[in-house]
Order: structure tokens, then sequence, then C-alpha cells
């Protein structure tokens, strides 16, 4: 249409000139139609081909925007996203994540799920855009990772708990009963040491109740004499953690549990990934202004 001559045509795509005529051919046969005729001003249009051209200007140029993606504004962007994260670091997170997000793409659909098994794979399939979670003790190398900083562990309990005086031995947690809380894909994480240690606890507890919803988890605690372990970054929560006592995890000494957030390759050149990786990683480090030691001071200290 543009060029009038086979030539030029074939020149253009970078093909041989009887490639391009065996290509008129099969488009000729296809559209029951000459689609062009020869005249002494070169190669013009039927009726047909005009008619062909009108819908093909307007694919051809949405997909010119496809290959070029060069451009993305958040606040155009109307489609839906699915992140995996715990309660524990959503109830965190998620209320200054959702403000910021609102305020640069109201239009975007976030869709969180906080319980989720097999993330690696959920995020390699495409159920999953992005996953925060406890680091792995592996990860391939179709996974893109940012290190979100780590917290102390700690046992928690109300704040007139009989050891909320501490310190706290592993004897003690034993005279009481744990809450176990859900965190996916447990037997990956990297924290064995922890995990079982917990797990050796709880086997020889006074008994345990096992949940995958935090709040009533705090709730429960506020209100028995059960001991759950969890981050210490909970503390810096006034709202989740008010009535709530910690003490330093036995024997976890300088030990801390890692966080990241994890994408799968198939979105590195998504301008609304890369956009969207750089709001939460921002918001997560707006997150930080206490210190790991700074917390474990607190802890030390029977923080409430």
């Amino acid at each position: 249409m543009e060029e009038k001559n086979v030539s030029r045509a074939a020149e253009r795509l970078h093909i041989t000139q009887p490639a391009m005529s065996k290509t008129l051919s099969r488009l000729r046969n296809l559209f029951d139609d000459p689609l062009f005729t020869r005249t002494s001003h070169g190669m013009q249009p039927t009726p047909r081909a005009i008619e062909l051209n009108q819908g093909l200007t307007e694919v051809l140029a949405g997909i010119s925007n496809l290959v070029s993606n060069t451009h993305f504004n958040p606040a155009d962007c109307d489609t839906e996203v699915t992140l995996a994260v715990s309660e524990y670091i959503g109830v965190t997170l998620l209320p200054i994540l959702a403000a910021r997000l609102q305020a640069q793409a109201p239009l975007l659909h976030l869709r969180i799920v906080t319980r989720v098994e097999n993330q690696l794979e959920q995020l390699a399939l495409g159920n999953l855009d992005f996953a925060i979670h406890i680091r792995q003790s592996q990860y391939g190398s179709d996974f893109r990772l940012a290190d979100l900083g780590g917290s102390p562990p700690v046992l928690l309990m109300r704040s007139d708990h009989p050891l909320s005086s501490g310190p706290v031995s592993t004897q003690d947690i034993q005279q009481y009963p744990t809450i176990r809380l859900y965190i996916s894909d447990r037997e990956q994480l990297d924290v064995a040491p922890i995990t079982s240690s917990l797990e050796e606890a709880r086997q020889r507890s006074r008994g345990s109740l096992e949940i995958s919803h935090l709040m009533t988890a705090m709730e429960v605690l506020r209100n028995t004499d059960y001991l759950m372990p969890g981050p210490a970054f909970l503390l810096q929560n006034e709202s989740v953690s008010q009535g709530i006592a910690a003490q330093p995890f036995p024997d976890a000494g300088d030990l801390s549990v890692d966080y990241v957030l994890v994408s799968h390759n198939r979105t590195a050149n998504s301008l609304m990934h890369n956009w969207l990786w750089e709001q939460i990683t921002c918001t997560i480090r707006d997150l930080r202004p206490t210190q790991p030691q700074k917390l474990r001071q607190r802890v030390a200290a029977g923080s409430t």
C-alpha cells in the first residue's frame, strides 16, 4: 500500500523480490481478490485492499506499541496484580503501600493472597506477580530477589504473662501452650535452627494452637497464657502489639530472620512490574526506621 511496488516493499521487509511476490500471491488467494493491479503509476490497491488497510492501520499501531513498550503511566494502569504476603508482614506493609498506590495508580487492582504454598512455582506459572516471604534456602536463576532486611525472632505474650519479665529458657516455653502461626513453604525456609528448636519446644509444650489469622492469634495472646514466636518488627505496629510483650527467643543470639521480595524473570521487561517493584521496595525502606539492634534492645527490656 505504501510503496506501490513489489521490489521496494521487499526491500523494506529485507526479503527478496520473488519472496515478496509469493507472499502477495498467498494474500490474493486468502482474500480471493487481486488486492493490487499494475498501472503506469505502480501497483494500485483494489477496493478490497483499501478496506483491509483501514482495519490494519489500527491493528499495526497496536502491535507497534506492544513491541516498543517504551511508556508506562501509573495513572492509566487498569490491570490486576497479585501479591503473596503473609499476614504479619501485610498488617505493617499494606496500609502504607495501598495508600501509595491509590495516589499514583488509582485504577490498579491489587489482589493480596496471604496463604499460598509453593510460591516460587506459582510465580513461574504466572499465578503470582510478586511474593514477600522469609528467605528460602534456594532460588533458581529464573527469579529476581530484593533483600528487604531482617528482624530478630522473639516470643510474644500478654504484657502481664508470668514470663514477661524474662529471660526465657526453652524449659520455660515447655511450661506453657504455644501458638503456631501459618507460614507458607515452611520446610524450605532458611531458618532451620529456629524452626527446629521451636518445633521441639512446641511438641513438649502444654498444648498448642495452629492458626492462620494473625489478629485472632494476637487476641488469643492477650487473653491467655499462650506464647507465640514471631518477628520483632510487629512491635512497631502499636495497633497490633497493644497489650503484648516480647522476650528474646532462647539461644537466638544475633540471629535475624531475613525477608525478600521475589518475582519471576518473565516480568523482567514489564514496565508496570518494574514500577511496582520500586514502589514495594521503597515502601519497605520507609518502614524501617527502627534498626534490628534497637528492636533487640526494646525486646530485651520487655517492650510492650
